[in-house]
């Protein structure tokens, strides 16, 4: 290992996609940009990073840390022992790799990393995916250079005026459209039948997978097929669900494809999943969760709905509106178009490769 590169950059965060993916956008576009860059992901053992990240040609180490249950927890009374572990474990790491940038993405596993690199003198970039940014970020504000936002409406919450940047989400490099014959046979599905993508999320959507497995036979009948993602937490409980028709993965590693194949997608309205969309262009219904803080994805679904970007419903209303939107939707090649546009429109599809920009240039000056 060359200590002496400047180019040395340690990303910290996981737990979901939605903190994982936009921090290796940003990992990717340092990449191409610094082919001699040493970047080295840090995340915990159990969770998506563990799998994706090693996949992309990234080293990766893990930590033992584990995020605070809102309800009681017995798994919450060994928390301090957690959090006081994985502090010596990310000082160590940070010792022996000496970054000159760390990029927090969010998530519990950023708080230990990023106190680390901070005693080792390393400057500090956070990015923030959501409108209401998540407790780390907010406690770790007074340690960073520059914090990156995809809402206007996060800047209420920060002290730090001038560290804030509204960039949008970074999305993955690979992230493009082919054509729908060609990624439909890469679920064994027909070209010529309208295809419905249904994205819970990396840990899965427990309403939506229920509601959309009572609706089967009805979308059936309306000549749809389907590529669900149920979430790793729900894959046995719905794949027996699997049939000519109805594809169901616990969790899709190739999104590209899944995306081209669909003539309409349904998804949560995390962050990372409007980037998506919004960059290829996609028509989407929204559906929020109502199990995040301050119930951030309704506002972030509200801002495309306000553009006429998007399609809504809400989650208490999944199970009387899913089909009649779905095939009143799906059967309309004008509104589907109109709806991709006005979506393409919203779309910040330079965001990782401007913030890859920006921590090259505090690695230089470190």
């Amino acid at each position: 290992m060359n200590r002496n590169n400047i180019y040395k950059f340690i990303f910290a965060g996981g737990g979901t996609g939605g903190h994982l993916f936009p921090a290796v956008a940003v990992a990717e576009q340092i990449r191409l940009l610094k082919p001699e860059a040493d970047i080295l992901f840090i995340g915990t053992k159990e969770k998506i990073e563990a799998r994706v990240v090693p996949k992309l040609g990234f080293k990766f180490k893990t930590i033992w840390i584990s995020g605070f249950s809102r309800q009681f927890n017995f798994r919450n009374l060994i928390f301090p022992i957690k959090l006081i572990v994985s502090m010596f474990q990310s000082l160590a790491i940070n010792i022996k790799f000496n970054p000159k940038v760390t990029i927090g993405s969010g998530a519990y596993v950023s708080g230990p990393v990023v106190w680390g690199s901070s005693i080792m003198g390393a400057k500090i970039v956070l990015m923030e995916q959501n409108s209401y940014p998540g407790v780390t970020n907010r406690l770790l504000e007074k340690k960073a250079e520059q914090i990156y936002l995809c809402f206007d409406d996060s800047k209420q919450y920060f002290r730090k005026k001038d560290k804030l940047k509204v960039i949008g989400n970074p999305i993955r490099t690979e992230l493009k459209l082919k054509p729908k014959s060609e990624a439909v046979k890469v679920f064994n599905l027909n070209p010529a039948k309208r295809t419905l993508l249904v994205l819970g999320g990396s840990l899965g959507a427990a309403s939506l997978n229920i509601v959309l497995s009572g609706k089967l036979n009805e979308l059936a009948k309306a000549d749809l097929q389907i590529i669900w993602q149920t979430g790793e937490l729900y894959f046995d409980m719905y794949k027996k669900f699997n049939s000519e028709s109805v594809k169901v993965l616990a969790f899709i590693e190739e999104m590209s494809d899944a995306y081209s194949a669909a003539d309409l997608v349904i998804a949560r309205a995390g962050a990372t999943t409007i980037a998506e969309v919004s960059a290829l262009g996609l028509p989407v219904i929204f559906v929020p969760s109502k199990n995040v803080a301050a119930n951030h994805q309704l506002m972030n679904a509200k801002s495309l709905i306000n553009e006429d970007a998007a399609v809504l419903i809400k989650d208490d209303d999944l199970q009387e509106e899913l089909v009649d939107t779905v095939i009143s939707l799906i059967n309309n090649a004008d509104r589907l178009e109109q709806l991709g546009k006005n979506i393409k429109k919203l779309s910040r599809p330079n965001a990782a490769k401007e913030i890859a920009q920006e921590v090259i240039k505090l690695a230089e000056l470190n």
